[in-house]
């Protein structure tokens, strides 16, 4: 059902990298999202009023703030399928954060009124009717919902969309609501019993909860997120496989929606290379950057010396001592100044972003005098610098 409703209404549907093919898959979403919404809340509406359930008919408006943040969705992709302008020359993409955001205060909001409603039919109940139509209807419903559930979720895993995925978690949430719902009903009709304003209790709790991991997920992107590992380890290879390439380092990524990012990495590049051929290099990496991977790519030259024995061996001595302390630290822009009596060892030590700030000049210390105790001649000139990447390990820095 999902591949026939994709090929019938996006066009070229497999090229995701698209804009205009975005845009497609965004209003697909939302247009089908509109209908089955529209239509669960005038069915529930329906036997609400019927049984006079309040548990029922807050579904049913459930339902209905539903549509409206599929409504805003569809305006939402359409927004954000808004090309670059002198204002803004990285495009709208961000409009899909934006519109996600909207529809997680409007899930809350939904979870706050059902909230402030059960509590009243808590304090002043009142008797509902049992029904097994109603009953068959509702179940319908939550077969819909998970359906609609499945299908915003597997567009918005194809497309990456943040506001299909928040729809997807809505819609599951709504089934949850729904299944409550039931039960309300049927332990009613079986033992009489009216547990309706605690089930809509239950329930609101959980669209409430539902709408603020909405909002989390939203939020972190806007605010920037550190680069995942599997990015990082996509965007180094690809620069490091070419020829001229010896290592990077310093990568930023700056997402501007989805699709659409702009990332900055150090290249650095033997120094016995004339210049000119090694920038030729990286701007072929800067424009098939561009094709393979989608992204606009910022690249700066690092020269470092590869034939240089000496320089090889106090960058190898450096590297034991930092893999030594953690595995996840490294080090770049190794350069080494020989004087009469000294010789200093200048590199950047990249650290885990979550190690101290504070405990900086004790870690250059101990790198120090652990690096002079294999060479009594050695003097380390450190540049620390935190890490742009997501880690989920433990932080170790005995």
């Amino acid at each position: 059902m999902i591949n026939v409703l994709v090929k019938k209404f996006v066009k070229n549907h497999e090229d995701i990298q698209d804009l205009r093919v975005r845009t497609a898959y965004g209003m697909l979403s939302g247009g089908v999202g509109i209908f089955c919404n529209v239509l669960l809340f005038a069915l529930k509406l329906a036997v609400g009023l019927a049984v006079k359930s309040l548990s029922v008919m807050s579904d049913a408006f459930n339902n209905l703030a539903d549509a409206a943040s599929s409504v805003i969705g569809f305006v939402g992709a359409k927004l954000a399928s808004q090309p670059a302008d002198e204002e803004h020359p990285f495009g709208h993409g961000r409009m899909e954060y934006i519109v996600a955001l909207v529809v997680a205060f409007i899930v809350v909001e939904v979870g706050l009124s059902l909230f402030k409603s059960s509590i009243d039919k808590i304090l002043h109940p009142t008797d509902i009717a049992f029904s097994m139509v109603s009953v068959m209807i509702l179940a319908a419903s939550i077969l819909v919902k998970l359906w609609l559930a499945y299908f915003n979720r597997t567009l918005g895993e194809k497309i990456n969309s943040s506001v299909m995925k928040a729809t997807a978690a809505d819609s599951l949430g709504d089934v949850l609501a729904t299944t409550a719902t039931i039960v309300a009903l049927v332990i009613y009709g079986i033992w009489g019993i009216n547990v309706d304003g605690w089930i809509g209790l239950g329930v609101s709790v959980v669209v409430m909860l539902a709408g603020i991991n909405i909002a989390k997920d939203t939020l972190a992107p806007l605010l920037g997120e550190a680069i995942s590992p599997e990015v990082y380890d996509q965007i180094t290879c690809f620069v490091e496989g070419y020829d001229g390439v010896v290592g990077t380092h310093d990568l930023l990524v700056h997402n501007y929606g989805p699709g659409r990012s702009m990332a900055s990495i150090h290249a650095e590049v033997p120094n016995n290379v004339d210049i000119e051929r090694s920038h030729e290099i990286i701007d072929r990496i800067e424009k098939d950057a561009m094709t393979v991977l989608g992204m606009f790519l910022v690249i700066h030259m690092d020269p470092i010396a590869v034939d240089d024995p000496q320089v090889a061996h106090y960058r190898g001595v450096v590297s034991d001592v930092i893999r030594s302390m953690d595995q996840r630290c490294t080090v770049h822009d190794f350069r080494m100044v020989k004087g009469e009596r000294r010789t200093n060892l200048i590199f950047d030590l990249v650290v885990p972003r979550e190690w101290p700030v504070d405990q900086d000049e004790k870690l250059t210390q101990k790198v120090s005098r652990l690096v002079q105790e294999r060479e009594a001649q050695c003097v380390c000139v450190i540049t620390v610098e935190r890490s742009f990447v997501a880690v989920s390990k433990e932080v170790s820095n005995e």
